[in-house]
């Protein structure tokens, strides 16, 4: 029998306080459409997007069990959004053990994602919430939409370990959970002993991070049945000040 932890949802009206207070906040699905101003439709209709992500090439375990895209955007302190060119996921070995200091080109993000209405309204939230944490500026934004499956019989959401990610805001909104076990996520304080663990199992439930405060992992995911295949997608968006990372070792 699989246990799964209940995650430690907030009101929407205290998502800022509590991030404020221990460095990560959760919403249920019902928080994210109040607080980004969604329909549950309008989130669901994302969610086809996921079905279309190619395999990640830089896997450096030898796993075949990621599927990923990738497109980045500028959000100016006034709130004008806007696409930047395609350009590499870069991040430094500090960040990333296992992945870091290599540029990696994934394949940009469809339109049959960013064109849906949803969509600019969810990137506009996360950088407005980063503001409010931070204060006005210029956020430089990642979107990462991944799938991780149960190929090999079992997959790995971050191989790299918990990790900080090197920015400022880090937003995980699960999409969808098929046929798995596993896939409990890990908060930790990045310079104390304090820890909380729980499992996302709801479409459109959010984690939101305090990249500075805390450090994060999501444990391996199985199949729930043998012999089905399983997947956990989920997209990830990250917020920084100051530019892109990597932008100084030319990785863009």
């Amino acid at each position: 029998m699989t246990v799964m932890l209940p995650p430690p949802s907030t009101a929407v009206d205290d998502l800022l306080p509590t991030l404020r207070a221990q460095g990560f906040a959760v919403l249920d699905a019902a928080g994210v459409g109040a607080w980004l101003g969604l329909a549950p439709q309008a989130l669901a209709a994302l969610q086809p997007a996921w079905d279309d992500l190619p395999a990640d090439e830089y896997l450096k375990d030898g796993g075949r069990y990621r599927r990923r895209r990738h497109g980045c955007y500028r959000i100016d302190a006034a709130g004008s959004l806007a696409a930047v060119p395609h350009r590499a996921h870069y991040q430094p070995l500090e960040y990333n053990a296992l992945h870091g200091g290599m540029r990696r080109w994934f394949a940009p993000l469809t339109p049959a994602l960013t064109e849906q209405p949803a969509w600019p309204r969810l990137l506009m939230g996360v950088a407005q919430l980063a503001s409010a944490l931070r204060g006005p500026r210029t956020w430089y934004l990642e979107a990462h939409p991944f799938r991780i499956d149960t190929t090999g019989g079992i997959g790995r959401p971050t191989p790299e370990g918990a990790h900080r990610d090197g920015v400022d805001l880090v937003a995980v909104f699960l999409v969808r959970r098929h046929a798995i076990k596993g896939g409990e996520s890990r908060v930790f304080e990045a310079d104390g002993p304090r820890g909380q663990r729980f499992t996302l199992v709801e479409p459109w439930s959010a984690l939101l991070l305090d990249d500075e405060r805390v450090i994060h992992e999501t444990t391996p995911i199985q199949p729930l049945r043998e012999g089905e295949p399983g997947w956990r997608d989920t997209l990830v968006l990250t917020v920084r000040s100051g530019g892109f990372l990597g932008d100084e070792e030319g990785a863009g």
